[in-house]
């Protein structure tokens, strides 16, 4: 989201500032033509703590999770910052598209696929999946689409079957250059929904990168889904996301001592799947049905246009 903020941020005032980023993701900000190294004892660099305070808005507002850093530097800076492109800005070099994908090193082919997420942190099992669910889905596209699974090696993510398997295989830039090869992508809230939007496509691919995203009502759709996204969600389909987001991270405590375990801060609908994993009621109402219904309605893609109507007949009736 901060790669938004800085891009915009020299579109609206190109040329007045100089940008360098201290962040825990380096490898985000590779190839990007807006920054420039600067020295932290620099007499003239002024260092501005970034923060995104628009979240306490999420729920009732009416921005998107891109605005958050935007807003603030704005703030921070007293001007005013055109938004523009509705995503993050992630640079590949020409280098990089020239090489092998990993799924491609793997196969010995150049093999279609689309990237798959089961769980996530440790620390925010309100963000986890059903697993099960998940892998009907794998099951239902066999012969049809490859599914690569990722995820950080120290993280929760069971294992799927049938699956080209690189979860704890990929640092941060190998994981972009891998949804650059990638057609589509199935994910909860995490950081591989903003890279589909954010990573440009192949040529002759889509504009626009398909990404089922299983949200549940964790988080309000306003603030974090993309125009061109299937985002499944259950806002206001339970009392506790009746009003926006819950914002709760943890289903059940894991007795760590963060304030995160205390009994106001955990989910209040609990389920447990069939391998015992405990995840929301939110996330455990959205079934493998319909997460199958969003990814064949963008193979319609690739379906021919032997029954399409033609363009000069598809005015408003």
């Amino acid at each position: 989201m901060l790669t938004a903020a800085v891009r915009d941020l020299h579109k609206s005032h190109p040329g007045e500032y100089l940008t360098d980023v201290r962040t825990s993701a380096s490898q985000l900000w590779e190839n990007n033509p807006y920054i420039t190294p600067l020295g932290d004892d620099d007499k003239d660099v002024k260092i501005i703590e970034c923060e995104y305070p628009l979240i306490h808005q999420s729920n009732e507002g009416q921005y998107h999770f891109i605005h958050g850093y935007r807003k603030f530097l704005e703030q921070k800076l007293g001007i005013t910052i055109k938004p523009t492109t509705f995503k993050g800005d992630i640079h590949i070099s020409a280098l990089e598209k020239s090489w092998y994908s990993q799924v491609q090193e793997i196969t010995g082919e150049n093999t279609r696929f689309w990237i798959v997420v089961s769980g996530g942190k440790l620390d925010y099992t309100c963000k986890w999946l059903d697993p099960d669910e998940l892998q009907r889905v794998v099951d239902h596209f066999k012969g049809r689409l490859q599914f690569v699974q990722v995820g950080e090696k120290d993280h929760h993510h069971p294992r799927l079957d049938n699956v080209i398997d690189l979860v704890g295989k990929t640092d941060i830039r190998q994981l972009v250059r891998l949804v650059y090869h990638a057609d589509g992508e199935i994910c909860p809230v995490t950081l591989l929904m903003h890279l589909a939007a954010a990573v440009e496509t192949k040529q002759g691919r889509p504009a626009n990168r398909p990404c089922v995203v299983i949200a549940g009502g964790r988080e309000p759709p306003q603030w974090e889904a993309y125009p061109h996204h299937q985002y499944l969600h259950t806002n206001g389909c339970l009392p506790c996301c009746d009003n926006g987001g819950c914002w709760k991270s943890r289903v059940v405590p894991i007795g760590d001592g963060d304030e995160k375990d205390k009994p106001q801060n955990l989910c209040i609908r609990p389920i447990r799947t069939e391998t015992n994993i405990a995840i929301p009621k939110c996330i455990d109402m959205i079934a493998a049905a319909d997460i199958i219904g969003a990814v064949e309605k963008y193979l319609e893609w690739d379906n021919g246009s032997e029954n399409r109507i033609p363009a000069a007949n598809c005015g408003a009736r």
